[in-house]
């Protein structure tokens, strides 16, 4: 048996607590399933980075648009610190 590490996977449970894959196998139906949701994550988070760059550029964006725009960064930018955790990266554990 290998001594490997959990992984920390790209969702939360009930009240924001992490969740953890303890495995032998990368390949496994729940693996890939966080290898999906963390490739989804980070391909919404790029789509939203390019939606930031317009909105900000545009005079006419009022208040509220911009406020729901710092809205969905944020939570962009906590699913890709949470990737950055879960593939190693060194990041510091997340601020609640």
């Amino acid at each position: 048996m290998t001594d490997r590490s959990p992984r920390l996977l790209p969702w939360t449970a009930p009240g924001g607590k992490p969740c953890y894959l303890f495995t032998d196998d990368d390949g496994g139906f729940l693996s890939r399933y966080a290898d999906e949701v963390e490739a989804l994550q980070l391909g919404m988070g790029l789509g939203l980075l390019e939606h930031a760059r317009v909105l900000i550029d545009d005079p006419a964006a009022d208040a509220r648009q911009l406020r729901f725009l710092s809205v969905q960064l944020s939570a962009a930018l906590r699913d890709a610190v949470r990737v950055a955790q879960a593939r190693g990266a060194g990041v510091p554990a997340q601020v609640e």
